[in-house]
């Protein structure tokens, strides 16, 4: 079963900017798309932005369009998400996640996806 790792959580003040990073903990096949979700306590898993890993195709939530930026190292298998202008309601567990078949794959349906991250605590706080 693949892992993934995620870093680069932390705690910010609003409008500040985060840089989350997600690879496999071993050598595995390239995905067909991988994508970053978050979760606030007491909610559901909500997609946050996808990528399809060899096209390079991108997808935000509305929430997030224009702030962040998904972006992937295909050599190094590893998934990034920018995070700019961040504010209070970002604050979350982001995760990444990744699928690795087109078969019925919805890319904002966390039920897509194979193989997940630990999740990586985000607090945008003054």
């Amino acid at each position: 079963q693949v892992q993934l790792l995620e870093s680069g959580g932390g705690q910010v003040e609003p409008g500040g900017s985060l840089r989350l990073s997600c690879a496999p903990s071993e050598r595995t096949a390239s995905p067909y798309t991988m994508a970053w979700f978050r979760r606030v306590p007491g909610k559901e898993r909500d997609f946050v932005s996808s990528i399809v890993w060899t096209a390079g195709i991108t997808n935000y939530a509305e929430s997030v369009k224009g702030r962040f930026t998904i972006s992937r190292d295909v050599a190094k298998k590893t998934l990034y998400l920018q995070m700019n202008s961040l504010k209070s309601e970002d604050t979350a567990v982001y995760y990444c996640a990744g699928a690795r078949s087109p078969t019925a794959f919805r890319y904002t349906d966390s039920n897509s996806y194979d193989y997940w991250g630990q999740g990586t605590q985000v607090t945008v706080s003054s």
